[in-house]
This record gives C-alpha cells, sequence and structure tokens, in this order.
C-alpha cells in the first residue's frame, strides 16, 4: 500500500474521533479556560480543528517559516464555526494525501524563525508528530475540559466512562 492511503485511512479514523468531541464544544463557553494559562476551549477546539490542513504545508513546502507567514487564526463565535473550520481543513488534508506521491514525502522537513531553526527532521516524522499525534495530543486535553464543564465526553478508541453510564 502507498504511503498516501496508508496515511488517508488513518486520517479518515481519527477524524470521526475528533469530529464527535469537536461536536460537544458548547456554544456558551467558547471563552471558558481551566487555568489563567490554558487555552481557551473555544480556541483549544479550533486549533484542533485546524490541523489537518497543516498537511497541505508539509506536503507542499520543505519549511515553515514564523518570521515570513501570515497567519490569522479562524474567529469563532459558535461550534458551527468550529465545525466548519475542521470540515474545510479535513477536506483540504484529505485532497493533499489523495495526490501525494511516495516521492513527496522523503527529504527532510524545517520548522523555522528566521535563522533560528526549531528543527529539520524527516517529512513522514513531521507528518505524524504534528498533525496525528498534535490532534491526539490536543483532543485528550479536549476531553479534560469537557469533563471539567461536566459536559459528557465521547469515547475515543473504545467506550467512555459517559457512554457505560459510569
Amino acid at each position: 500500500m502507498a504511503l498516501n492511503q496508508t496515511l488517508l485511512d488513518e486520517l479518515e479514523r481519527e477524524a470521526k474521533i475528533t469530529k464527535k468531541i469537536l461536536e460537544k464544544v458548547p456554544t456558551e463557553h467558547l471563552d471558558w479556560k481551566p487555568h489563567e494559562k490554558s487555552f481557551a476551549i473555544g480556541r483549544l477546539a479550533a486549533h484542533i480543528a485546524e490541523l489537518t490542513g497543516w498537511l497541505e504545508l508539509m506536503i507542499n513546502a520543505d519549511e515553515l517559516d514564523f518570521g515570513t507567514m501570515n497567519y490569522t487564526p479562524p474567529t469563532i463565535k459558535e461550534n458551527a464555526d468550529i465545525m466548519k473550520v475542521f470540515e474545510e481543513n479535513l477536506a483540504k488534508g484529505k485532497a493533499v494525501l489523495e495526490n501525494a506521491t511516495d516521492e513527496k514525502f522523503n527529504g527532510t522537513w524545517r520548522m523555522r524563525h528566521g535563522e533560528q531553526i526549531f528543527f529539520e527532521l524527516p517529512r513522514t516524522q513531521v507528518i505524524r508528530t504534528w498533525v496525528f499525534n498534535h490532534i491526539v495530543h490536543h483532543r485528550a486535553q479536549l476531553g479534560v475540559y469537557l469533563r471539567l464543564l461536566n459536559i459528557p465526553v465521547p469515547g475515543t478508541y473504545g467506550p467512555s466512562a459517559d457512554e457505560q453510564g459510569m
């Protein structure tokens, strides 16, 4: 199986889980955060919703330079905005993976800010760490936020305590 198909299959499986948890983010609590140093729940959810869109940059470019990038966070006023960002970025990520050849995954990818290089790693490792693992990491944080707000947490790799009636 081609590498793009392997990653696409994983993306599809993880997207179903991610969608379930993003759908639970309450519009009335978008500014809530568990600690002053934490993201607000709406910002955390928006960040998760954007991550699959990073595949385009990681596959079609050789680096991200924070010194020259032009980024504006999405405007989130309700849960529907989060879901729209998620669906748009998921479609973008799927499209870039569908069209990626094995050769596209070769080589290295770099993250920098001007002259300061944060890392330079094999492209496949960057995709696994900064897209797939990054989503799982923040999705788990979001689950804790939901729990603290007494919102039933959906299962990820099996049923949650809420789904089991615990």
